[in-house]
Order: structure tokens, then C-alpha cells, then sequence
């Protein structure tokens, strides 16, 4: 595949040819799946909600905890945001966008979006200054937390919307693809998760304009490569939102942190 990959538009369907992409390599991208103006009301949007669970010092949503850090002039940020889509109404009409029920054929029968469940529906926010702690991932694969929970390896596809647009220098999701098909040992132990950052010779970088949409298999290798620049360049949003297939467990507000979780300091 070398650097580049095909880029898709979203239609009322998913065509042969990008189920067929997506089965073999475990991703897909969608191009201007929403315009300008709706990324920067989502940004708005996403600051409101930071406002709040700053004044707030709220420590957790749902049992999951809440990345704070800081940014460029050192003032107080939230880095990720679980359940985004239960305090701000925009996050929870973005959820029902009718188009998402084309994506779900990509699971087939029984798929639905995790909006209540795993961890809703995530806005991270990274930015590369001095003092920042949430610049990169290390290499892992989405469907650990099942084995973790002790349940059977059920579909899971990560859906991301891009609110920046990013060049390889400014970091981003990392694939390696074709992963997505591995053996149970191939998933656990090719890498060391989360503590392995290190660029892999087969890796492709996602490149997505403002406003795009991809797509990863739950069990495909990625990582979220550091941005090369420092400052305002490096700046760069992200909602994921997971589509899921299995018993329904949605979260509350009394939901208890999971074991992996307490370990999230370690994920940079």
C-alpha cells in the first residue's frame, strides 16, 4: 500500500469495494463526512463541556477516568473526554446522525453504537507544548478490554471523527494493516501495549482533512504517534465513538472504574 491509501465518500450504502478495503486492510476513510462550520461548533462545544468538569472537579464519567493537563500557556485542559455525548446536546444529536446506520453493515446483524457503553463517545485533545502529558499512545489493539473483562472477543470498530487536519508531522492514528485478522497470541504479544511508541517499517498514517471519518477493526494494531511540532501546529482533536456488537452493557454513574484503568497514567 505503500504511503497512501484510497479515500471514500459516504453514500447511502457500503459498496463492494469498500467492504472489500475494509476487510482486508481493517480500516476504511470517509472524506468531509461533516462540513467546517459543524467541527467548530463541536470545538465550541467540547470548551463548554471543559468549563463545566473544570469548575466542577469532576474525576470521573460513568467510572471512567478523566484526562486533565495542560496547555500551551500552561492553563488547564481536559485531554479526554469519556461520555461526551451525556453533557452537551450537540455530542448527543452528532450520535444519531442517520449515516451511522450505513456503518453499522460493516459489522453486519446486531451491530449498534456504544453511546451508553465501553466509553461512550470520547473527544481526546492533544497538543504538544512543554508542559504536556497526553502527546502519543503506544501500540495496542481496542479488543484487549473483552479479554480483560473476561468475555468473549465480540466485533468492535472504533469510528473516528476528525475535527483537524494533519499531515505525518503532526502525529496522528497509526495502522498497521491487515492486523485485524491476527491470531489471539498475534493480538496479545506482537507488541507491548501502550509502552511499545516506537515506528513500525508497515505502518500507514492517517491523514484526515477537518471534518473526515475513519473507521478501524477493534482488533487491528494502532497507535497515536507524537507530533513532530511544537505549539498551536500541533494541535489536534479527535472523537471516537465505538460500534459494537454483543450483550448491551451501558454505564452509569455508579459504574466502577475497570482494573486496566487505574493504570492510566502509563498511557502517555
Amino acid at each position: 500500500m505503500g504511503n497512501s491509501y484510497i479515500k471514500f465518500a459516504l453514500g447511502n450504502t457500503i459498496t463492494t469495494e469498500q467492504k472489500y478495503f475494509f476487510n482486508k486492510n481493517g480500516f476504511i476513510h470517509f472524506k468531509n463526512f461533516i462540513e467546517p462550520e459543524t467541527v467548530n461548533d463541536i470545538i465550541n462545544a467540547s470548551l463548554k463541556v471543559q468549563k463545566q468538569w473544570l469548575e466542577e472537579q469532576r474525576e470521573k464519567v460513568n467510572g471512567i477516568p478523566i484526562k486533565y493537563g495542560k496547555d500551551l500557556d500552561g492553563s488547564p485542559i481536559v485531554q479526554r473526554f469519556a461520555f461526551v455525548n451525556q453533557h452537551h446536546q450537540l455530542f448527543a444529536e452528532l450520535a444519531k446522525d442517520p449515516r451511522f446506520e450505513v456503518l453499522l453493515d460493516l459489522i453486519g446483524p446486531g451491530a449498534r453504537l456504544g453511546t451508553e457503553e465501553k466509553d461512550g463517545m470520547v473527544l481526546n485533545h492533544y497538543v504538544n507544548g512543554h508542559e504536556s502529558k497526553f502527546t502519543q499512545m503506544g501500540w495496542h489493539t481496542d479488543g484487549l478490554r473483552d479479554i480483560f473483562h473476561g468475555q468473549k472477543l465480540n466485533p468492535m470498530l472504533n469510528v473516528g471523527i476528525h475535527l483537524s487536519t494533519l499531515t505525518p508531522e503532526q502525529g496522528g492514528l497509526r495502522v498497521l494493516p491487515g492486523t485485524h485478522t491476527q491470531s489471539l497470541y498475534q493480538m496479545l504479544f506482537r507488541k507491548k501495549y501502550f509502552l511499545d511508541n516506537k515506528a513500525d517499517a508497515n505502518e500507514m498514517a492517517i491523514t484526515p482533512q477537518a471534518g473526515d471519518l475513519t473507521i478501524h477493526d477493534g482488533r487491528l494494531w494502532h497507535r497515536v504517534a507524537q507530533s513532530s511540532v511544537i505549539g498551536e501546529e500541533s494541535r489536534r482533536r479527535v472523537i471516537y465513538l465505538p460500534i459494537i456488537a454483543g450483550k448491551y452493557e451501558p454505564k452509569h454513574e455508579n459504574s466502577p472504574t475497570a482494573f486496566y484503568q487505574r493504570f492510566a497514567g502509563l498511557v502517555k
